[in-house]
């Protein structure tokens, strides 16, 4: 008779939402080989241990299945995230400011201080930015690069010299410099409407070395997995070179370093070459290739530049180039012929209705079945068109873009026309595939609570109210769009997903109950338990122990990563102190919810004390959480 199997790791005593409906709940589960054993109760589960098996219990804590992003940019992300200062969940510009400074204080020439994107003015109780002068102040020699959305970016007069804009550098196309009365610039770039001046400017600031850009990487799937990721679909991004740019997260598979599953999707540089572009990676690259890991997703988000609608809300809506449907046909059918998916960045429904004549003329000659093909974004998408992509066996793949932006949508369109930027109940509704993703990390922060809560609650970071309630979704369908539903956009349905004997095992503990915790909470969530192929990618507090995977500290050593840490570095701790002290148990594995610990941190933190005081207030505590 055969050995009876045992388990590599096993789960218990904990509340298990599995989102398999014929087993929607458990108190354990066990793992073999990176894979959901069993799925069940303590007692039958607890039989499949063995003198090798890890235990862990969970204490009666809420497990959800893995959030996988739809669209995040974390191949690029990953390189410059050890050198980005992050504002995402800063709630004042005070703060914000305040931040900026220390980091001035410790950045040595030539590298400059970098905000890029993951927040808005809205969410400041100031609810404005920085000024220029304000800048020029707190950095008169550090080069300061502010991303803002899509919309503008701010530089001072430091950042001005050093990207060399003078009084007679001109305007790109679609994009502004403004400047002053003597025709200088002042230190603002506008999108008017296409971000490529934005990114221009920004790409001329040093880069990491590359080894410094695997440890970043690495750091920035930590921060991931801290807030619950376990897999992601990387949409390319500009700027974003392939193969050369996808080295670092080579080495990182190949190290088997990478905590975070990851699809990608091959990005066009070169506008009038897109054609090129693709004929040739149909050539050396296989659709599908690689690992649960790692592995080729198909094309875009950008197929041709000539269909690409960025969306800036403060800026009337661009119409696309008469040559769109044409250039856009001529790559499609080489992707079609290669049976390779796509998506296809779209704002608006006017560019979707266009491609959609592109794709349906495709699919007569080339039939387009089978093929996971989508629209991303499609914040103003019409129900002819969903109808449309319904026919042709398209999927929508949305982002929480207008939790950041929903207020200048609003006061260009009006609140009629925001209550359903993209109507996701009706997707729903019609049966399309359908998912949820951030498009992190130069619009929309990285944090994937930040998009459940939009999804409930229909309000933007700011707390402006964009959505009835006939737009909003129910909890345990926000989570089905960020864990079961993205598996079709990379396709890998019943592969992950779902906490469910088989599948990859993918979870997370979340530091409160996400289906109990008001809906004020949902975006302050972060894990204290990340558990990805059966491996513990992140712990804290009682978890720590069974972590792993902790990367070397931040490099280079003023890395706003060392000081600051990731989403919500100034935000407000909660009344039981649990999202400070989790920020604290990344250093030293203090409990999220530990009582006198916790709630020492919490006061600490809010009283907004000089660093300086805070070393001193911890280490009287008997701990090295000053070390975050």
């Amino acid at each position: 008779m055969s050995e009876p199997e045992t388990a590599d790791l096993i789960l218990h005593h904990g509340l298990f939402t599995t989102l398999d409906r014929s087993n929607p709940t458990a108190s354990a589960v066990a793992i073999k080989n990176g894979r959901f054993l069993r799925v069940g109760n303590d007692a039958e589960v607890m039989a499949l241990a063995g003198p090798k098996t890890r235990r862990v219990d969970l204490k009666g804590k809420r497990v959800l299945p893995g959030l996988i992003d739809n669209h995040l940019h974390i191949i690029r992300g990953g390189l410059n995230f050890n050198m980005e200062l992050r504002w995402d969940g800063v709630r004042s510009m005070s703060d914000a400011m305040n931040m900026l400074k220390r980091q001035v204080a410790v950045t040595p020439p030539p590298q400059w201080v970098r905000v890029v994107g993951g927040f808005t003015e809205h969410q400041f109780v100031e609810k404005r930015l920085p000024t220029i002068e304000e800048l020029n102040a707190v950095a008169p020699d550090t080069p300061v690069f502010i991303l803002h959305l899509y919309d503008r970016a701010l530089l001072n007069s430091a950042a001005l010299r050093a990207v060399g804009y003078t009084k007679d550098t001109p305007n790109p196309p679609g994009g502004e410099i403004l400047r002053d009365a003597n025709g200088n610039p002042n230190g603002l770039l506008l999108a008017k409407p296409n971000a490529g001046i934005l990114y221009a400017t920004l790409a001329k600031g040093p880069k990491l070395p590359f080894d410094y850009q695997v440890n970043s990487t690495r750091h920035f799937m930590r921060e991931l997995n801290r807030l619950g990721v376990t897999g992601a679909i990387d949409a390319g991004g500009g700027f974003q070179n392939y193969p050369e740019d996808y080295e670092v997260i080579q080495n990182l598979h190949d190290e088997d370093q990478l905590t975070i599953r990851l699809a990608y999707n091959l990005f066009t540089q070169k506008p009038k070459g897109e054609k090129d572009d693709f004929l040739n990676w149909t050539k050396t690259s296989k659709y599908k290739q690689g690992d649960d890991y790692f592995r080729h997703n198909g094309a875009g988000e950008m197929l041709v530049f000539s269909a690409a609608d960025f969306e800036d809300f403060r800026q009337p809506r661009p119409d696309m180039e008469p040559e769109m449907e044409g250039e856009l046909e001529e790559v499609v059918r080489i992707l079609a012929e290669n049976r390779w998916p796509w998506r296809l960045h779209s704002t608006y429904d006017e560019t979707i209705s266009r491609a959609l004549d592109v794709f349906e003329r495709v699919n007569q000659d080339i039939p387009l079945e089978g093929l996971n093909w989508f629209f991303d974004h499609a914040e103003t998408i019409s129900d002819q068109s969903i109808d449309r992509i319904a026919a042709l066996g398209g999927g929508i793949a949305v982002q929480h873009r207008m939790a950041y932006q929903g207020e200048y949508f609003v006061e260009r369109y009006g609140h009629g026309a925001a209550e359903a930027t993209p109507p996701v109940a009706k997707i729903l509704a019609k049966g399309v595939k359908v998912s949820a993703g951030t498009d992190a990390t130069r619009v929309a922060s990285y944090n994937p609570w930040v998009s459940l809560s939009w999804l409930v609650t229909g309000r933007t970071v700011g707390g402006m109210r964009l959505y009835p309630q006939r737009n909003c979704l129910d909890r345990e369908t926000a989570l089905r769009m960020w864990t079961e539903n993205t598996t079709w956009f990379s396709n890998e349905e019943g592969k992950k997903g779902r906490i469910q004997a088989g599948q990859l095992a993918d979870l997370i503990v979340p530091d409160r109950d996400f289906f109990a915790c008001s809906e004020d909470e949902i975006s302050d969530i972060s894990s204290v338990l990340t558990v990805v192929g059966g491996k513990v990618v992140f712990g804290a507090g009682d978890f720590a122990k069974f972590d792993d995977t902790t990367p070397p500290p931040a490099m280079p050593d003023w890395s706003p990563v060392r000081t600051f840490g990731g989403y919500g570095a100034w935000a407000e701790p909660s009344v039981n102190g649990s999202v400070v002290a989790q920020k604290m148990a990344m250093s030293c594995g203090c409990a999220s919810n530990c009582g006198v610990h916790g709630h020492n941190h919490a006061t600490a933190w809010s009283s907004k004390l000089p660093i300086s005081d805070l070393k001193s207030f911890w280490g009287a505590l008997g701990c090295a959480c000053w070390a975050v």
